[in-house]
């Protein structure tokens, strides 16, 4: 088994994530490459400073505004709205990969009588008039129904009719997200945006077995290096621990993933097989691991398995937008500050678009971290990214 060091995993994965050294993602053909490598990334529609998905793209795309996202999503249909790791962003071309998401909705739709005319009366009236949201869609009333889009499992006895319907035919991949207008979504037909030869591939898979199988390697690729334990990187991924291990015994055999030991850690971490030139280049010495800083979202894929955050960075983050006021050690939507191939504090910025202006309401650096000018002048530079990105600047 390959052993490295504590230095080397981490720079081997912010390297490969394009967080430090020359940036390597740039533009709109950069955040695509990006995507595709991670896989999906996380949807928030919370605004704060940039949503989730721009905030994650923004840490690692030279010159990404937030255009270039809506352009490669609304525009160019190269990256699309659906379920994966929760609701995410993809490329479109894996789209038969979730085919069994869609099976399961149109069996789980079944459950609802009436629901189907709903639905044939929406896309009726979508086909004619064009984009809609629950707003606009001319349904009224409310249904007993419950989405399997929904993580909690909770019956909704009364749901509001047109969103319910939009939802179950979006779970279907009968609609897709034509664009969102801050946080609500408009919906249109899929068969108007992606070409039929997508829309009715097969999925690639042939089993569960398999598809579990592409899945896992697919997070493990998102990150870089990951370990066979519980972890929210595997949320969405319906398996049990033993189906998990096989499925890691199986991608090991076939020598698409291989074990390395990172000295100080009890578990070994798994990295795609492909990536071992680039390992080789950090071991050497010879990869690009000139330090920038970057501000993480707080879904980034960076950040999906906390405890293997703190295992190797010995960094503890916790999202408190969810935690009572009285509670929250630092604020409400804090972000991840990385220099190097440190996490050396959090960030709390604010964007008032109205007024255009983006303000940092306070910093707090890691025990340790001396607030040197060289430190000061690599915050600004990434708070001034930040506020450009939000079409601001700093007062």
């Amino acid at each position: 088994m390959l052993t490295i060091t504590n230095e080397q995993a981490r720079q081997f994965i912010l390297v490969r994530q394009g967080l430090m050294g020359k940036h390597v993602f740039t533009g709109k053909e950069g955040a695509y490459r990006f995507v595709r490598q991670a896989g999906c990334i996380q949807y928030d529609p919370v605004d704060v400073c940039g949503k989730n998905a721009e905030l994650t793209l923004q840490s690692r795309v030279k010159g990404f505004r937030r255009k270039t996202l809506e352009d490669l999503l609304y525009r160019d249909r190269l990256l699309v709205d659906y379920l994966d790791k929760e609701l995410s962003i993809l490329p479109s071309e894996d789209w038969p990969y979730f085919s069994g998401y869609r099976e399961r909705s149109r069996e789980h739709a079944k459950q609802f009588p009436g629901i189907a005319e709903l639905e044939e009366q929406a896309v009726d009236y979508i086909r004619e008039k064009g984009p809609v949201s629950s707003d606009t869609l001319p349904i009224e009333g409310t249904i007993y129904w419950h989405s399997s889009m929904h993580w909690s499992g909770h019956w909704e006895k009364e749901s509001q009719a047109a969103r319910s319907v939009l939802e179950q035919l979006y779970t279907d991949g009968t609609l897709l997200i034509h664009h969102k207008s801050g946080s609500r979504k408009f919906y249109d037909l899929a068969d108007k945006y992606l070409p039929a030869e997508l829309l009715n591939a097969p999925n690639p898979c042939a089993d569960e077995e398999a598809l579990r199988d592409w899945r896992i390697l697919r997070r493990i690729g998102a990150i870089g290096l990951m370990w066979n334990r519980r972890s929210d990187a595997w949320l969405r991924i319906n398996m049990t621990t033993e189906e998990r291990d096989r499925a890691f015994e199986r991608l090991e055999k076939k020598n698409l993933i291989m074990p390395v030991q990172v000295e100080g850690l009890r578990f070994p971490l798994y990295m795609k097989s492909g990536d071992m030139p680039l390992m080789e280049q950090v071991i050497a010495g010879q990869a690009d691991t000139r330090a920038r800083l970057e501000f993480l979202a707080p879904l980034d894929p960076m950040m999906w398995d906390r405890k293997l955050i703190e295992a190797i960075w010995e960094f503890r983050y916790s999202w408190e937008i969810y935690t009572p006021v009285s509670k929250r050690q630092y604020g409400y939507y804090v972000l991840p500050v990385l220099y190097g191939d440190r996490f050396i504090g959090r960030i709390e910025p604010k964007a008032d678009r109205k007024a255009g202006t983006l303000t940092v309401s306070q910093i707090w650096l890691e025990p340790g971290v001396r607030q040197t000018r060289k430190l000061s002048g690599a915050i600004d530079g990434a708070v001034q990214r930040l506020a450009k990105m939000n079409g601001c600047a700093c007062p």
